[in-house]
């Protein structure tokens, strides 16, 4: 099993709804930003502001956490604002991170050369 686990989400933002969202974000990164098992975790948006695109880096042992404890007071919220169109896995999760990323049909592309620093 890989020692870390990436995912690459994309969603799909009415304009509208861009500020909103951009203000839960900044709640959202400034609670993930305590995990110390997140290494990366980065917003990303297109100019016309209807596609947004999330970049997580987690140690193997963090995602569950941060899914369960961190994310899940802002989830309703979240899912509210942003509609989850596609979820890339990298690395080799367990059982228990697929159970959480499995609901947003996550495609898993599993490790099997290459090098991280």
């Amino acid at each position: 099993m890989s020692a870390y686990v990436s995912n690459l989400f994309t969603l799909a933002i009415e304009p509208k709804n861009f500020p909103a969202f951009a203000a839960l974000v900044s709640e959202i990164v400034a609670a993930t930003q305590k995990e110390p098992g997140t290494l990366i975790y980065e917003y990303s948006v297109n100019a016309d502001r209807t596609v947004a695109h999330i970049l997580e880096r987690y140690r193997a042992d963090s995602v569950v956490s941060h899914v369960d404890t961190t994310f899940a007071p802002f989830a309703e919220r979240f899912l509210s604002l942003a509609k989850i169109t596609g979820l890339v896995v990298y690395g080799n999760p367990d059982a228990e991170v697929r159970k959480r990323l499995d609901p947003f049909n996550a495609i898993y592309m599993e490790s099997f050369g290459g090098f991280s620093r």
